[in-house]
């Protein structure tokens, strides 16, 4: 997960140690590309929820002036505004704590020594943290954790290929040497 070391601040021997955490690039990667597509989606939603909000409420006095439609669209935007960036905030945070899930998930099965299936078990424990975010019922709820599981078994099968294709391309490369 993270390294720490240390090492003097001078040459000095008596001079205290710096401590220096090395975080995996992963763990702000991921959920920060998470938080920019939940930000994206949330604006979209957002935005298009408080506008058709803002005309269901309206509907039944509309404007009669052309100050009236002016004063009536600049609200309506104003409120679609809001509107967006409120749902922008609420999506990129349950998005980026969902994709930061995902990264612990995997992170701490490879420290347990399950690296094999550290894609698998974040797959379904992402699952389940979705699920409790967004507080799904049962029957989605498992829906959720099948989804999971072949996100998890579709990331462990790339990597193998990955692995694999590195390993061919290591044997070649010996085999030009030779």
């Amino acid at each position: 997960m993270s390294e720490s070391r240390s090492r003097p601040s001078s040459q000095n021997s008596n001079a205290p140690y710096s401590i220096h955490v090395e975080i995996p690039s992963r763990f702000y990667l991921l959920p920060g590309g998470a938080m920019c597509i939940g930000t994206a989606i949330g604006l979209v939603r957002g935005s298009r929820a408080a506008g058709l909000r803002f005309l269901a409420e309206n509907a039944h006095r509309p404007p009669t002036t052309v100050q009236g439609w002016y004063f009536y669209n600049k609200t309506k935007n104003y409120k679609m505004m809001l509107g967006g960036l409120s749902k922008a905030g609420t999506d990129a945070t349950k998005l980026g704590f969902t994709a930061l899930a995902w990264v612990t998930f995997e992170e701490g099965l490879n420290q347990v020594g399950w690296s094999g299936t550290g894609e698998i078990g974040a797959g379904i424990g992402t699952a389940g943290v979705f699920s409790g975010i967004y507080q799904l019922p049962l029957r989605t709820a498992c829906r959720a954790g099948l989804l999971g599981l072949f996100v998890g078994i579709t990331m462990r099968t790339m990597r193998w290929g990955k692995e694999r294709l590195a390993e061919e391309a290591q044997a070649r490369k010996k085999e030009a040497n030779q």
